[in-house]
């Protein structure tokens, strides 16, 4: 409760007092980011790359390496295994398909399920062919491009646009380090991870433009206030709002995360940091690059050009 009472209660906090180092700091993840994304990729799903995953359950912990000498003598391509939960007994088997159609994944799967016997409950089963795991990656490109540049047109007509440009940075900067670390923990890169990858902009989109309606209301209701500590009483206004809306998101992806299973993984951890990244590019990005302009000037100049006002 005193946490809570913490978090609710006004605060006058010097937000941009640390600009400067947060700029660095941003900086920093954003090259380290690239450096992933350029040298490291991405561990994409059998959504993008084709293939085989099969998860399999035994009554008994099951030892990858046997397992992989059962599998040995079929010639598959690329196989990998990965340990299911804490207990051992699951374990989810991918081979990489690149090169056959869906006709002989599905041999292939015959030929796994005999080599491997009755001894193992198949959970989950599926294969895609590369000519679909191509076509899923260029629609997945095409929808995270789409929606991007859709966003950032109502941003520019919303705005003047140092708000804009503020707003389409902290957005590229959340998507790319959100990318980064998916690329950095070797998560699963699939179409629900693009899914998440555009509810994180969805958020972060959201979170910029409430904290740009607060910052334009105080320009107008505080004439004489200089520009710095204007901006910093406007994250201060919704900061708790900030808070409260980022922790309960939070709490829900921790929960997915932990009990949501392999399957919900990726999904729940962009969404998990995802949403941290793009709180603090609200406030340190977005609303500290704004500190750069004379937003007095630019407003008063977009009202007499503006026929719609500045409502």
């Amino acid at each position: 409760m005193k946490m809570l009472s913490w978090i609710t209660k006004e605060t006058n906090i010097d937000f941009l007092k640390v600009r400067k180092l947060t700029y660095a700091l941003t900086l920093m993840l954003v090259a380290l980011s690239c450096w992933c994304i350029a040298f490291k990729g991405f561990n994409y799903g059998i959504d993008f790359s084709g293939g085989v995953l099969i998860e399999l359950k035994s009554d008994h912990q099951i030892n990858p390496d046997k397992l992989r000498s059962e599998l040995s003598g079929l010639n598959l391509d690329e196989v990998t295994l990965q340990t299911i939960g804490d207990s051992g007994d699951e374990i989810m088997l991918r081979v990489q398909g690149e090169g056959s159609d869906e006709d002989s994944q599905r041999v292939m799967v015959a030929k796994i399920r005999q080599a491997l016997g009755n001894g193992y409950e198949y959970r989950r089963v599926e294969t895609v062919g590369p000519q679909v795991g191509d076509e899923l990656k260029r629609q997945g490109i095409l929808a995270s491009l789409v929606a991007i540049l859709a966003i950032s047109a109502y941003i520019w007509f919303r705005f003047e646009w140092q708000f804009a440009l503020g707003a389409l940075i902290g957005l590229f900067n959340d998507l790319l380090i959100t990318a980064g670390l998916l690329s950095l923990f070797n998560f699963d890169f699939s179409l629900t991870t693009v899914a998440a990858i555009l509810t994180v902009a969805g958020y972060s989109v959201n979170d910029k433009v409430v904290s740009y309606d607060r910052i334009r209301e105080n320009l107008r209701k505080y004439k004489k206030m200089p520009q710095y500590d204007l901006l910093n009483k406007s994250i201060n206004d919704i900061f708790s709002r900030t808070i409260l809306t980022g922790l309960t998101t939070i709490f829900a992806a921790v929960a997915l995360f932990i009990f949501g299973g392999d399957t919900l993984r990726s999904f729940s951890f962009t969404i998990l940091f995802g949403v941290i990244i793009g709180t603090y590019s609200s406030i340190y990005v977005s609303d500290a690059l704004l500190n750069l302009f004379d937003l007095r000037v630019t407003q008063e100049a977009h009202k007499n050009v503006n026929p719609f006002g500045n409502a």
